[in-house]
């Protein structure tokens, strides 16, 4: 059960990272933008840690 419990975490730190990067290029190349609310639930959903680590990593999210 706890194996299960993790890689669910795992995988949706992984995808909460990739929103982040992408949204962030997406950003300064003035693209079409992830809406606000999927990155939260993904973080909700067990994306937390990665959601964390790729607003540091690429600066997103946290001058405001």
């Amino acid at each position: 059960m706890t194996t299960y419990i993790l890689l669910w975490v795992l995988i949706w730190s992984i995808l909460a990272f990739a929103l982040m990067g992408i949204d962030k290029w997406r950003a300064a190349s003035h693209g079409w933008r992830i809406p606000e609310k999927t990155l939260f639930l993904t973080a909700a959903i067990g994306g937390s840690v990665g959601s964390i680590m790729g607003m540091y990593t690429f600066r997103h999210k946290t001058k405001h």
